[in-house]
C-alpha cells in the first residue's frame, strides 16, 4: 500500500480565524519531536512525501527546522502549506531547507481576517521569498494560491490589488489572461500562480449529497496532531479516526475492518462513513 503522500499536522494552530475554514473545536496541540519521529518511521514505507499540516499552520513552529531534519534524515520530502502570515519569523536556512519540496502560500487568507497589518506589510515578505528562491537558484516550487475564483465568494477588489502587485514584481500581465477554466500560471522559475474556487468542508452537519468516490486512503491519508488516523485530509476533527499512533502501529490501522470497508466503498462508488455522504468535495472525483 503506497500513498502519493501523508498529511501529518505538526500543529492545529495556525494563528487566524480565516472565514473560510471550520471553527476548530479540539485544544490546541503541538505534536512532539519524539511523537513525530515515530510516525516518520513507520510513515516511510507507505510514502515518500509528508504534507507538514491538516488545519495548523507550520510556520507557527519557531523549532520548525527541527521536524524538517527529522524528515531528511528518513530520506523524505516536505510540503509546507502556510497562510503567509509567518513567513518573516524564519531564516531562509529554515525556508529554504533541503527536504522541503514545495511551499503552498494561501495568499486569499489576507482579506478573511481582521488584520493588523497591511497588505504590503503581507506581501513583501512573501514576495521576498520568491526573489531570494530565484537569486539562490532553489530547487523548491513556491505555489501561490487564489482560491476566491467562485462567482458566489469571489473577491475582484482583493484579486485586482493582488495581481497588480504580481505583475509589477514578476513583470507578467495576469490582466490579459482568461483565468476561466485555467487552475494555474508560472510566473517564474517554479513559481505557480494557482487558482481554485472556495469549498465546502465536510461536515455531520451538512445535508446528505450521496455516494460517490474519493482519493482518501488512495493517494493520500492524514494523521492528527493528537495522533489520530484520518483517511482524508479535510477530516480535521477526527471522525473517522480509524486508530490512534499512541496505541497501534500505522500498518494495522490502514488494514483494519474500517479503513478497509471505506476502500472498498469508494471502489465501488459507495461511501461506507455518513461524513463521506455529507461531503460534496469528493464531486471532483465523480
Amino acid at each position: 500500500m503506497k500513498f502519493y503522500r501523508i498529511y501529518i499536522e505538526l500543529t492545529n494552530i495556525c494563528g487566524l480565524k480565516c472565514s473560510f475554514c471550520p471553527t476548530k473545536e479540539l485544544p490546541n496541540e503541538i505534536m512532539s519531536l519524539e511523537f513525530f519521529e515515530l510516525i516518520i518511521r513507520q510513515a516511510k514505507s507507505f510514502t515518500k512525501e509528508i504534507a507538514c499540516h491538516v488545519v495548523g499552520d507550520p510556520l507557527t513552529l519557531s523549532n520548525l527546522s527541527n521536524y524538517l531534519d527529522i524528515i531528511y534524515r528518513y530520506g523524505l520530502r516536505a510540503v509546507i502549506t502556510t497562510s503567509g502570515y509567518y513567513i518573516k519569523n524564519h531564516s531562509l536556512k529554515t525556508l529554504f531547507h533541503p527536504a522541503i519540496k514545495q511551499i503552498n502560500i494561501s495568499l486569499n487568507s489576507f482579506n478573511k481576517n481582521s488584520n493588523s497589518i497591511s497588505f504590503r506589510e503581507y506581501i513583501e515578505p512573501i514576495l521576498d521569498l520568491c526573489s531570494k528562491k530565484l537569486e539562490l537558484k532553489r530547487d523548491i516550487f513556491i505555489n501561490l494560491r487564489v482560491w476566491n475564483l467562485d462567482e458566489i465568494m469571489s473577491e475582484r477588489e482583493f484579486n485586482s490589488k493582488l495581481f497588480s502587485t504580481l505583475n509589477q514584481f514578476f513583470r507578467v500581465n495576469l490582466d490579459s489572461l482568461n483565468l476561466k477554466g485555467r487552475d494555474r500560471v508560472r510566473l517564474d522559475s517554479k513559481i505557480i500562480l494557482h487558482f481554485d474556487n472556495y469549498f465546502e468542508w465536510p461536515s455531520l452537519n451538512n445535508p446528505i449529497y450521496g455516494d460517490g468516490t474519493c482519493q482518501g486512503l488512495s493517494s493520500h491519508i492524514a494523521i492528527l496532531v493528537s495522533g489520530k488516523v484520518v483517511p482524508c485530509c479535510l477530516d480535521s476533527s477526527g471522525v473517522i479516526s480509524l486508530g490512534d499512533l499512541k496505541e497501534e502501529r500505522l500498518k494495522d490501522i490502514l488494514l483494519n475492518r474500517r479503513a478497509s470497508n471505506i476502500r472498498d466503498g469508494f471502489k465501488e462508488y459507495r461511501c461506507s462513513e455518513e461524513l463521506c455522504l455529507k461531503c460534496s468535495y469528493k464531486n471532483r472525483f465523480n
